[in-house]
């Protein structure tokens, strides 16, 4: 590899120019990328692509892995001052706010996951959400979106929205006529969540798609629950997928970040808002987002395969009233889960009896999960939804999205199911060994 490539990706060109032809000479066609190395990953297997899509050896050392490039700001030559004379300085590295090569690498790698052809990683899900909606919709604008939102993106709709002169219609994600009867002549973008939290819909994506194309409108899921080895949402109609890459793309629980990947087009328009909002990744994040990503095939495998054993024995439990996870044929988007998902995820919502002094009880007795927020770490994390997500609604506004006295959130990490199970077994007969007051 040159370390003229280190510079900038040279396939980019933008068309020379005088005052006479610039504006009839627009021939310089919108290539993926941006990219470091012009390779593809050796193999096509969701493992291969994981390991060596977008990771870049360095060419001067030799060194395996893509250097933590922790710079600033890059050395300018008439290559750069042309490419943003030109506009592709997206293909050029100027600044780190605008472009890092730790930043390529991981956003190559991510794009391959998706079958993107570009990508752009941010310093959070929400700057990642937020940019993407901003660049999607203009002043006036009406989004319709899932009313089972994640708080942030909720806030996003029904508190900032409301400032810019635009507007937001929530719907039920399973209520298609709803859907469509909810976009008005200035609907720009439908926003809905692969699988929501904490119930775990699965969410027919291309019935939205196939909506969003007769109407002419733009569609963007989050996808942090169903990261590309459980399902590529682009190839579902989708025309912008956006995760929390804090979550499973990641899976160690020691960073934030965000991602949005999809068309070129589209990614290019997003990238100004990465730059107006600031939400830029740190080198030293994007190697570590890289190096989780490297193992993110062998982790979703085994978190589905300890989370369905769980799964099917807290179903069994006869202190257990309700198990929801997408994999059980109980669940109620069991065939929906199987036509779209192609490897479950590690999250499983239960309730147990007793309401939520009895699941208080639940999570202080075990001794594998951690009492923590988030999800997608090879650790499990468990928490509450009555005293974490919706701590701010009532008891009926829980009643009504579903939430009962005495739900449990767990995020299953890569423990061996047979501990776990032992873990909830002693942790369940502890809590109930002694009889307790009824609750609500």
């Amino acid at each position: 590899m040159s370390n003229e490539k280190i510079l900038g990706d040279p396939s980019s060109k933008s068309p020379r120019h005088t005052a006479d032809d610039w504006l009839n000479t627009l021939d310089r066609a919108r290539k993926p990328g941006p990219f470091l190395a012009d390779h593809a990953a050796p193999g096509s297997g969701m493992s291969t692509v994981s390991v060596h899509a977008g990771t870049h050896d360095d060419p001067r050392t030799g060194a395996v892995g893509t250097p933590i490039y922790q710079a600033s700001t890059f050395v300018l030559n008439d290559n750069q001052y042309q490419s943003v004379e030109e506009g592709f300085a997206r293909d050029r590295f100027i600044y780190s706010r605008y472009g890092n090569p730790s930043q390529w690498a991981v956003q190559e790698k991510l794009a391959a996951l998706e079958g993107a052809e570009s990508a752009i990683v941010f310093s959070s899900g929400m700057a990642a959400i937020t940019s993407t909606v901003m660049a999607l919709v203009d002043k006036g604008a009406h989004v319709v979106a899932s009313s089972d939102l994640y708080g942030g993106t909720y806030n996003l709709f029904n508190q900032e929205f409301p400032t810019m002169g635009m507007s937001c219609t929530m719907v039920d994600s399973y209520d298609f006529d709803a859907i469509e009867a909810a976009i008005q002549p200035n609907t720009q973008l439908m926003y809905f969540e692969a699988i929501t939290n904490p119930l775990l819909k699965i969410i027919d994506i291309p019935r939205l798609a196939e909506i969003a194309k007769r109407r002419k409108v733009r569609l963007v899921i989050d996808a942090t629950f169903a990261p590309p080895v459980a399902m590529r949402t682009l190839e579902h109609g989708v025309d912008v997928v956006v995760h929390s890459a804090s979550k499973y793309l990641n899976g160690h629980s020691d960073l934030i970040a965000g991602v949005a990947a999809g068309p070129r087009k589209l990614i290019d328009m997003i990238w100004p808002r990465l730059l107006n909002y600031g939400g830029s990744l740190d080198p030293h994040a994007c190697f570590l987002l890289e190096r989780g990503l490297k193992t993110l095939a062998v982790r979703m495998r085994a978190h589905e395969e300890s989370a369905t054993a769980l799964a099917k024995y807290l179903e069994g439990h006869p202190r257990v009233k309700k198990v929801f996870y997408p994999f059980l044929e109980s669940h109620p988007d069991y065939a929906t889960a199987r036509r779209l998902l192609k490897n479950g995820t590690g999250n499983i919502t239960f309730v147990i009896e007793g309401g939520d002094a009895a699941a208080l009880r639940l999570v202080n007795a075990l001794r594998i999960p951690k009492q923590a927020t988030s999800l997608g770490g090879v650790e499990s994390l468990i928490s509450l939804p009555f005293n974490t997500s919706q701590a701010t609604f009532t008891s009926r506004q829980r009643a009504d999205v579903g939430i009962d006295p005495g739900c449990v959130r767990l995020s299953v990490g890569i423990e061996d199911a047979a501990d776990l199970i032992a873990d909830f077994e002693q942790a369940l007969a502890a809590i109930y060994a002694k009889k307790e007051p009824a609750y609500a």
